[in-house]
């Protein structure tokens, strides 16, 4: 299933989020990241 019009799959669009939600104590923090690298606002 799409994620709407110039969405990705629900499985692509996840990863995102999973990553997110599994970072060390120690990982990134107060930044903008897609698909886990530093992205500008």
């Amino acid at each position: 299933m799409e994620g709407g019009r110039g969405g990705r799959p629900v499985q692509e669009g996840a990863k995102g989020m999973v990553w997110a939600a599994t970072l060390p104590n120690d990982g990134p923090t107060g930044g903008f990241f897609f698909d886990g690298k530093p992205t500008p606002w």
